[in-house]
């Protein structure tokens, strides 16, 4: 088989895809023959490089890449994009569900004085919406791509975790708590949708310079850090990623299921 088509007529559902990771799975997925089915929130007015940066992707790599910018986080919002899609896929052709969503809060837990209730620190609402959004929204969208009929019979999910899931960063609890509940939760999907062909593997980046990254405080001392704690001596690129997530959805990665992989030089090894 041409390894250049060799995901021809299957697709790929990605959500959160509008930059970083998510995207250069969509360039790297499409260079090998998927389709791609792509939500994104983006303003109106700041979307049109996106939609000319795909169009170019699909364009280049003669692949179909249907950009939808809805809410992934509502019922609302997948049922309007099953309204969308199902007339345009074939029944079991989705061989990749990619949860590449990154939105919370980025709040302390304490402020200086507690008695002061306008500090801005972190809810236990901004918590539940975090979590929500980059980890059980997961669950969420692959029931309904099962109940759709719309997962391959060897059907792969990937989401991505990060190091402050183990580690502190300012103000990066509540991502931190949702991403501690993604690998927590991966584990119980890859087990328990296991008997629908599915795998569910999450994948640890580096410190990676992305749009997300940089919302972060003190972002640019985790740069610094992971370029000297890294064995190769670079930072990680989303590239490096998307050519990770690739290898989950080729034949040969079948039997990788319940698994964090890190996918950082060896970053985490110091």
């Amino acid at each position: 088989m041409d390894k250049n088509l060799q995901f021809k007529g299957l697709w790929a559902i990605v959500l959160g895809g509008s930059s970083g990771f998510g995207l250069a799975a969509v360039e790297k997925l499409a260079k090998h023959g998927m389709n791609i089915a792509l939500l994104y929130r983006e303003p109106a007015a700041s979307e049109k490089p996106l939609l000319k940066k795909l169009l170019n992707i699909a364009e280049t790599h003669l692949v179909d890449i249907l950009p939808y910018n809805i809410n992934a986080l509502d019922a609302a919002g997948r049922e309007l994009f099953i309204q969308k899609i199902t007339p345009l896929i074939d029944k079991h052709s989705v061989k990749l569900l990619l949860h590449s969503i990154a939105r919370g809060n980025l709040k302390p837990l304490a402020g200086k004085d507690m008695k002061d209730d306008t500090y801005n620190t972190l809810s236990i609402e901004d918590i539940q919406m975090t979590t929500y959004a980059m980890s059980n929204s997961l669950l969420d969208w692959t029931r309904l791509l099962l109940k759709e009929e719309l997962f391959h019979a060897d059907g792969r999910i990937i989401g991505l975790t990060s190091e402050g899931a183990h580690k502190y960063w300012e103000s990066y609890a509540a991502i931190s708590i949702a991403k501690a509940s993604l690998e927590s939760l991966s584990k119980y999907m890859a087990v328990e949708f296991s008997p629908f062909g599915l795998k569910t593997n999450v994948i640890q980046a580096g410190v990676t310079e992305t749009p997300s990254l940089k919302k972060i405080p003190g972002s640019e001392k985790l740069i610094e850090a992971g370029i000297k704690r890294n064995p190769l001596g670079r930072m990680t690129k989303p590239g490096d990623v998307a050519n990770v997530i690739y290898l989950l959805c080729t034949d040969e990665a079948f039997w990788i299921n319940g698994s964090l992989i890190h996918v950082d030089g060896g970053e985490h090894c110091n």
